[in-house]
């Protein structure tokens, strides 16, 4: 395994989700049609071959819900300042205790995104144990 390759979220709303995601810097790839040439989805890439595969679904369906996911940056400050610089309500900037720069947001489907800039003593590079505040 070599790394994600997509993640799929569905949207009620393919506008409204594609200019979300144009703000944070993805671009669209390629669309999904179906045989009435209606457009059902499209691909947005970042700039090294991975994806949010995002398709139309008039009646999401619970199953299956992606708690959050992470775009990671190189620059942590431009990333919000786009952000912010698009309308998007997004968290103070903060160092986790993975070690780590982030800020959060919400898409417009609801799902949580983490925004993060790994540094040279980040978890994920390091490894190591993260103590958390989390109960299940």
């Amino acid at each position: 395994m070599t790394r994600l390759a997509h993640v799929c979220i569905e949207t009620q709303d393919l506008e409204k989700t594609e200019a979300f995601y144009h703000k944070l810097g993805l671009r669209r790839q390629f669309d999904f049609e179906n045989k009435d040439g209606l457009l059902v989805g499209f691909y947005l890439a970042f700039e090294n071959e991975s994806f949010v595969e995002v398709i139309l679904n008039r009646k999401p369906q619970s199953e299956g819900v992606i708690k959050h996911f992470a775009i990671e940056t190189d620059d942590i400050d431009q990333a919000r300042a786009l952000a912010i610089e698009g309308g998007i309500e997004v968290s103070e900037k903060k160092f986790s205790g993975d070690r780590l720069w982030m800020f959060t947001c919400h898409d417009p489907n609801g799902i949580f995104i983490e925004v993060m800039q790994y540094t040279d003593e980040s978890m994920q590079r390091t490894g190591g144990v993260c103590e958390v505040d989390y109960i299940p």
